[in-house]
């Protein structure tokens, strides 16, 4: 049973060492795309880890051409808008994280 709680990680270097404390079954992921304000294009990457302590959720944002944290790629759609591949994400995972058992999904 999850508690209530959710911990915010800063950074992309203690995230990656808490899964590799925790030893997560998974680690789910949300790509959020905020399309309300045009003129103010906004896309994220959520990282969650749960646990029976608390939820654990890592949050890297765009700097330039990819995510600040992570480095991964902002790609652009037909119509020029931002967007994050989950292929990319999913690579990524698995290849900084090195467990080939755990399982990574979209939340």
């Amino acid at each position: 049973m999850l508690s209530g709680d959710v911990v915010n990680v800063k950074s992309w270097r203690e995230f990656k060492l808490l899964v590799d404390e925790q030893k997560p079954e998974f680690v789910a992921y949300v790509i959020e795309q905020n399309r309300s304000f045009p003129e103010k294009e906004l896309v994220l990457l959520r990282f969650i880890v749960p646990s029976a302590k608390a939820q654990y959720v890592f949050v890297d944002f765009p700097k330039g051409e990819t995510l600040k944290e992570t480095g991964i790629p902002l790609r652009k759609n037909k119509q020029g808008t931002s967007l994050i591949e989950e292929n990319d994400v999913k690579d990524f995972l698995k290849n900084q994280l090195g467990n080939h058992r755990l399982i990574i999904c979209a939340y």
